[in-house]
C-alpha cells in the first residue's frame, strides 16, 4: 500500500519562498508519477504541478516561473520550491501519486487521475 506523507508548509509573508517534500513509500517509486494538487474550502482541488518517472515537468499557468517541481528517486522523494508567493497560494498543498505501467503516461492535472494521496500540509500567504 502506497503511503504518502507531506512536510514543510506554514505561514509567509508575500513574496518569500516556502519548500514542501513529500516522501513515497509501499511500492518503487520510479514506478509512479508524481504531483501537487492545492484546494481552498469551497473550491475543487486543482493541480499544482507534475513530474514523470524521468523528471519531465508541467504546472498550472498560475505558478509558472515561481513554482519548481522536482523528485529524488534515490530518496523516494518529491518537492516543491515554491518562490515569490502570492495570497493567491494559500491553501492545502496535497501529494498525490498515480501509477504509470507504459514507457510513458499522461502528464495529468486531473485528480481523478491519480490514485494516492498525503494528508496534505498547508500553506499561508499574507500580504
Amino acid at each position: 500500500q502506497v503511503q504518502l506523507v507531506e512536510f514543510g508548509g506554514g505561514s509567509v509573508q508575500t513574496g518569500e519562498s516556502l519548500g514542501l517534500a513529500c516522501v513515497h513509500s509501499g511500492a518503487p517509486f520510479t514506478m509512479y508519477y508524481m504531483a501537487w494538487f492545492r484546494q481552498v474550502p469551497g473550491k475543487e482541488r486543482e493541480g499544482v504541478a507534475i513530474i514523470s518517472r524521468d523528471h519531465i515537468t508541467n504546472y498550472a499557468n498560475s505558478v509558472k516561473g515561481r513554482f519548481t517541481i522536482s523528485r529524488d528517486n534515490a530518496k523516494n522523494a518529491l518537492y516543491l520550491q515554491m518562490n515569490s508567493l502570492k495570497p493567491e497560494d494559500t491553501g492545502m498543498y496535497y501529494c498525490a501519486a498515480k501509477p504509470c505501467y507504459a514507457s510513458v503516461c499522461t502528464l495529468s492535472m486531473s485528480p481523478l487521475n491519480y490514485d494516492y494521496w498525503g494528508q496534505g500540509t498547508q500553506v499561508t500567504v499574507s500580504s
